[in-house]
């Protein structure tokens, strides 16, 4: 590969005649800022605005403060100056590659943030009359026609709000439709190479979990499947493409296996960018299946929110599906609700959520969907497994790969610690490629990898993008073979070295208290200059 500074000339980090950064007064490195705690910039006895009287207590009645609020009070340019300090030290899509493993991490295109800002879409309230919000429907019900299209199954629920909402509305129809028959089926199988909330969903509606083993080449054990399957089976929860980065080749006969046994197959369908516009999971036998918005049809997510996760299903679980939703009749777009549940869906399990979806998501999606067309969304699939097997073949001679004689992977190349320095790990290399200016991979997952690293490229990253992060990816690792003792104190360009996080999740510290000042303290103002 060819060198990106071939001649290694780099700014230096500390001035010629030697001062150290460490004596700033500020803290500050130039423009790596140290930022202190908005209740260390504010005090909490003033507020950032004047109010000419300050309103009386008669007028705000029970709703009248009785204690101090706490808060900081801040003006608007020292508001916005700290939250913007804060974002220069966060990682985004918009700043390079997020490696993030089956997170699908990629560029959000500005026309469907544009198309969602239309004020008809934006402005939309979900208590408006229906006749007032005719085109928001026609939107929510021309994406749904496509997820149906693409996915080739019966309907689709498109008021959950994201994966795991989604995985829970699956599992309910599942579960109703279990009722229907009469049936008390109680376990749900999950193969060891599904995604972490598939056992979580499936606990928390009711169900007992039982993992399903992987083969050495990272795929569902069919025969294990098979012989776990009987009358108290409610059905499996697959991940495929599965965590592993590959793609399910028997699930045809794990659909049917599971069908013939009375169960049903949910599958998760985070993964569904590595095979949108090439495989149809209907023609697969799933049953149910979350699709990610977010993340396939390339709408914001991170930070909690906000997330889509309409859920496809088949003909067998469609009468079960939540409400509300759209529907079409020659006058126009109708919302079913349970107004009207009793005589259009009878055997509906009920509601997800107060409304009807994340109406910016649905609106981003579709114009993803329309801008890409057919054979747009197919080279979606093909250009994100290229780029994912690019990565695989240019780092296994370097780091291990542990299924990649399985064939090719889709989405996401993974990698295991083995073979590193005696004391080295994954969580080296991470922090190694924190200072190479990444977001770290996906760490420590899928469990059935030892210190598995799992890296996902999508399609929206160039060849020139990919060169640059396999050769900070192989640096880092040669570094961690070679045993370099700087990589284990890693990173050191970061705002903050290197934090101890175990002891940051058993002991977190989430509220903050004014430290006392000694006595007779000057303030800085009363010091005086030299």
């Amino acid at each position: 590969m060819t060198a990106l500074n071939p001649g290694g000339w780099r700014p230096e980090m500390i001035a010629a005649g030697g001062a150290d950064d460490s004596t700033t007064f500020t803290g500050n490195r130039a423009l790596m800022l140290e930022e202190a705690l908005i209740f260390e910039i504010g005090s909490t006895e003033t507020t950032g605005v004047d109010f000419d009287e300050a309103a009386s207590a008669a007028d705000l009645g029970p709703l009248a403060r009785t204690a101090p609020i706490g808060l900081p009070g801040l003006s608007e340019a020292e508001t916005v100056r700290h939250y913007t300090r804060l974002s220069r030290q966060n990682y985004a899509i918009d700043l390079g590659l997020f490696p993030l493993g089956s997170c699908t991490m990629k560029h959000n295109p500005r026309l469907n943030e544009k198309v969602a800002r239309m004020p008809g879409f934006a402005d939309a309230h979900p208590l408006q009359p229906q006749e007032t919000v005719q085109g928001a429907y026609a939107v929510i019900h021309e994406l749904a026609e496509w997820l149906i299209t693409l996915t080739g199954m019966h309907s689709v629920a498109m008021s959950p709000k994201a994966g795991a909402h989604g995985e829970l509305c699956g599992i309910l129809c599942i579960k109703a439709a279990l009722e229907a028959r009469g049936e008390d089926r109680r376990v749900i199988l999950v193969p060891e190479s599904a995604h972490g909330t598939n056992p979580a969903t499936a606990a928390f509606a009711g169900f007992t979990v039982e993992d399903i083993p992987a083969t050495e080449a990272g795929r569902v054990n069919l025969e294990a499947l098979k012989a776990r399957l009987g009358p108290d089976v409610a059905g499996v929860m697959i991940t495929n493409p599965n965590t592993c980065g590959l793609f399910e080749r028997d699930m045809k006969a794990i659909s049917d296996a599971v069908h013939v046994a009375g169960g049903y197959v949910y599958c998760d369908g985070a993964n569904f960018n590595a095979i949108v516009g090439r495989v149809r999971p209907g023609d697969l036998g799933v049953d149910a299946m979350h699709i990610n918005l977010h993340k396939t049809f390339s709408t914001p997510h991170g930070g909690g929110g906000p997330g889509s996760g309409p859920v496809v299903l088949s003909e067998a679980l469609a009468p079960f599906a939540p409400l509300p939703f759209v529907t079409k009749h020659a006058e126009g777009f109708r919302l079913i609700e349970e107004e009207s549940a009793g005589e259009d869906h009878p055997q509906t399990f009920g509601r997800m959520t107060a409304f009807h979806g994340q109406m910016g998501m649905f609106t981003r999606a579709l114009t993803y969907i329309l801008s890409h067309g057919a054979d747009g969304l197919k080279q979606v699939a093909e250009d994100a497994v290229l780029n994912a097997n690019y990565v695989l073949r240019s780092l296994e001679g370097v780091l291990d790969a542990p299924f990649a004689a399985s064939g090719p992977c889709m989405h996401e190349a993974l990698f295991s610690d083995k073979g590193l320095a005696e004391g080295f790990s994954t969580l080296d290399i991470a922090k190694g490629l924190i200072d190479e200016g990444y977001h770290p991979m996906t760490v420590y997952f899928p469990l059935v990898v030892h210190g598995a690293m799992l890296v996902e490229p999508t399609e929206t990253e160039s060849k020139a993008a990919l060169d640059q992060f396999i050769g900070a990816l192989r640096s880092i690792a040669m570094r961690a073979k070679n045993g370099d003792p700087a990589l284990k104190s890693a990173p050191h360009f970061a705002p903050r070295a290197r934090l101890d996080e175990t002891a940051a999740a058993r002991k977190p510290i989430l509220a903050w208290n004014e430290p006392a000042a000694a006595p007779d303290t000057p303030a800085p103002s009363e010091i005086g200059g030299s």
